[in-house]
């Protein structure tokens, strides 16, 4: 109890910190698995062994970005000060790092010159995970737009506009059974876009339906709020009645979604443009209902987390606060890590395991990317004056 008491006189939400850590761990899984479904001409799958194990760890961890955004809208949302305080302390955590990883992904990756380029009006291509900071960056321009409102609202009012929310989530769903095989439209770096079938309202000169406004991202800030006004503690029964069931449904979307699409693309090996992964993973996108209700389900399991004791304090809680780091700057190792062992164990089938060959990589990737990046994040933080500015 003691241990507890220590965490809340701190400031600290246990189980946050525990969403934090386990989400930072989901994301590297996820770009673990990437060489297994993107290569080639931008996608390649092998065999059909590939596309099983693909789907499987992917749809497994696809609620990570959410977790993040439902973590930074439980701790600031709404505003605990002014406005002009939340973006100084926001700016000092989060662009500080940014602009450092940017600059250093633009002269590790790829040509310099053009890389800096690609600054001045986006993230550097390279370095594909960049984007989520711009993602954040947005949420976080518009909290202080809705924090009047979110320290008035009631359950109900916040469950309707939820529902709303969640129902934008098959939006993607629609628009695929609707439109077929998209379209896809390249920008100036090659990088595609779906030709999105339009819905209620949009049109050629209207990009702005009636659901744009309360789709995508803004619904797990939301969602972060819901939990931290709303819902009480919840006994393990309820919890796992509620959350085991929630998990299992919006995997099996994201997972089922994936597999059909890559068995409709023909026989294994599977080559294509990025283009052709770009329609793989429509039922795994964070807008989408699967990642969505499997988001809610992994929080309700993690608020079950109330341990604050030595591993919490030692282990646990450094990793958290380095997590921000830990995500700029994960790529480096994890490229390093998942070369070193397609060399070691082979490709796919022909791998030194056969069909186990692939999860083996898989998960060694992403387990020694995460416990060598936590070890030098948590270590550079402790830099003096420095380490933040590097870290977060």
């Amino acid at each position: 109890m003691g241990a507890i008491q220590s965490a809340r006189e701190s400031g600290r939400v246990v189980w946050v910190d525990w969403m934090r850590v386990i989400a930072c761990f989901m994301v590297m899984v996820v770009h673990s698995t990437e060489p297994f479904y993107l290569g080639g001409e931008g996608s390649l799958i092998l065999t059909r062994a590939d596309a099983f194990w693909s789907a499987f760890f992917d749809c497994l961890v696809r609620c990570c970005v959410p977790l993040f955004l439902v973590a930074s809208s439980f701790l600031q949302f709404p505003l605990h000060y002014s406005t002009g305080e939340f973006f100084r302390r926001r700016a000092v955590r989060i662009l500080i790092p940014f602009a450092i990883w940017s600059v250093f992904y633009a002269l590790y990756w790829g040509e310099p010159v053009s890389n800096f380029k690609d600054l001045i009006f986006n993230f550097n291509y390279a370095a594909g995970h960049m984007w989520f900071v711009y993602m954040i960056v947005g949420i976080y321009l518009i909290m202080p737009l809705l924090s009047p409102w979110a320290e008035k609202v009631g359950k109900k009012e916040l469950q309707v506009y939820l529902g709303i929310w969640l129902f934008t989530t098959l939006i993607p769903l629609i628009r695929s059974w609707l439109g077929g095989i998209p379209t896809v439209v390249y920008g100036p770096t090659g990088i595609p876009r779906q030709a999105l079938y339009p819905l209620w309202g949009e049109a050629s000169w209207n990009g702005y339906g009636a659901f744009y406004y309360l789709s995508g991202m803004i619904g797990y800030l939301l969602l972060g709020l819901y939990f931290r006004k709303f819902v009480g503690d919840l006994s393990w029964k309820k919890t796992l009645i509620v959350a085991i069931p929630l998990f299992v449904g919006g995997f099996a979307i994201a997972f089922g979604g994936f597999i059909r699409r890559v068995l409709s693309a023909g026989s294994f090996p599977i080559e294509g443009p990025v283009a052709l992964a770009v329609n793989w993973e429509t039922t795994w996108c964070n807008d989408t209902l699967g990642v969505a209700i499997m988001t809610i389900g992994t929080i309700l399991l993690l608020r079950k987390i109330t341990s604050a004791g030595g591993f919490y304090r030692k282990v646990l809680l450094p990793v958290s606060q380095a997590s921000y780091g830990m995500y700029l700057s994960h790529m480096v190792i994890l490229v390093l890590f998942s070369g070193l062992f397609r060399g070691w164990l082979g490709i796919g089938e022909a791998g030194v395991l056969g069909v186990w060959t692939t999860p083996l990589q898989i998960v060694l990737t992403a387990l020694c990317t995460f416990i060598t990046v936590a070890a030098m994040a948590v270590l550079i933080r402790r830099i003096p004056k420095v380490g933040k500015r590097v870290m977060g």
